[in-house]
């Protein structure tokens, strides 16, 4: 599956019909505010050690870092980790090497991540290396209903596997160990475009371990 992950897909995905991403770069207004409102949102101090799974090309990693925040990065794609943000490569892992990761995180953030997993190894992966020692999970999902995401946008990445409602999500989170702490369709300050055509267009979930 990381193979789907390339060049086209971060830099030519609508032209390839691969995603919906297109010269995907830093953009530091956009990054730096999101970083900031999920310190804000999480309480996320100093001290704090952060994982983003499914870090992409590390950038939300490279705006943790700017903020003095103790953030790695991890993502099932070669091509993404490769050509990582110079800044914080070395922060920055490709799922099938994480020896360098820490063994524990206070947060692990994973945006618009699990909807790309297949529903028996996201299973798995809740209850494993890096959700079983993360103390904080937050995760942004997609949201559909009768087989279509809300979102007509949602619709053209290719990889997108899991086109559930947020009950759903909720089901598995709390059949995987998880305390649903926040459930909400909104969180001011991420994906608020989104918001204000398909208020239920995505789902927001704190979790913590019991």
């Amino acid at each position: 599956m990381g193979e789907f992950f390339d060049r086209d897909y971060f830099q030519h995905g609508i032209e390839t019909g691969k995603s919906n991403f297109q010269n995907y770069r830093w953009m530091p207004e956009l990054t730096m505010s999101l970083a900031m409102t999920l310190i804000d949102k999480l309480n996320i101090k100093k001290d704090y050690t952060i994982l983003d799974f499914g870090c992409a090309l590390g950038f939300l990693v490279k705006a943790f870092r700017l903020l003095h925040r103790e953030a790695w990065g991890a993502d099932i794609s070669e091509y993404a980790i490769k050509n990582a943000d110079p800044l914080i490569k070395q922060y920055c892992y490709p799922l099938s090497r994480i020896q360098g990761l820490p063994t524990q995180f206070d947060v692990c953030i994973a945006k618009d991540v699990f909807e790309h997993i297949i529903f028996t190894d996201l299973q798995a992966l809740l209850t494993t290396f890096f959700f079983y020692h993360t103390i904080t999970l937050f995760v942004v999902v997609p949201l559909g209903e009768n087989g279509r995401y809300i979102a007509p946008a949602n619709e053209l990445d290719k990889s997108h596997i899991i086109c559930e409602d947020i009950k759903w999500w909720r089901d598995l989170f709390e059949q995987s160990g998880w305390d649903i702490k926040e459930e909400t369709y909104k969180i001011e300050g991420i994906k608020d475009a989104y918001y204000e055509k398909y208020p239920k267009s995505h789902g927001f979930f704190i979790l913590r371990r019991p």
